[in-house]
């Protein structure tokens, strides 16, 4: 099970989209951000990565083989724990347990069978940047275009991403095959 410790920063600034759309007031600013948080999370299970750096924790199994961490592209592995059957956490030492982050950015943990203690917490970082400037511009105009749109769409009207958004996207989608 993968947990987000802190939200997902937004991928594009209340200023880029207010001045895409020409409003300087301030009177529709919590509508607007509340869609550029959802245009990053819809860009983010687009693009199957975190774009902005955050903390996880996730439950791995504890069997020996290598076990590959949800979110990507993974930056740094924090930490792992074995998880007793109380749900009680217990810091492994480093020579118990391997990490690997591949050059694909996927991360990797591994931790040979533990008596009684079948799974792994592992604490660790992903996301592509640090912040939204960080982020490639294809990747920001796209989030700041679906916003507008959605925006624009607000009155009752079906609001379908424009086919540019998905094109701005597409060279940093990452998807696995089941």
């Amino acid at each position: 099970m993968l947990v987000r410790e802190e939200a997902g920063a937004a991928g594009a600034s209340l200023g880029q989209v207010k001045e895409y759309l020409r409003i300087s007031g301030s009177g529709e600013d919590g509508l607007l951000e509340g869609l550029i948080k959802s245009a990053t999370a819809l860009c983010e299970q687009f693009l199957g990565q975190w774009l902005i750096l955050g903390e996880a924790r996730e439950t791995v199994l504890a069997d020996g083989g290598w076990q590959r961490l949800s979110a990507r592209p993974v930056s740094a592995i924090l930490g792992v724990d074995a998880v007793g059957p109380d749900g009680a956490g217990q810091a492994l030492p480093v020579d118990a347990y391997s990490v690997d982050i591949d050059a694909s950015g996927d991360g990797w943990v591994r931790a040979r069978p533990l008596s009684g203690q079948r799974v792994l917490a592992v604490r660790y970082r992903a996301g592509m940047a640090e912040d939204a400037d960080g982020l490639p511009e294809p990747i920001r105009q796209g989030i700041v275009r679906l916003a507008a749109e959605h925006f624009s769409a607000r009155g009752g009207e079906v609001a379908s991403p424009p086919a540019v958004v998905s094109a701005l996207w597409r060279p940093w989608r990452r998807m696995r095959l089941a």
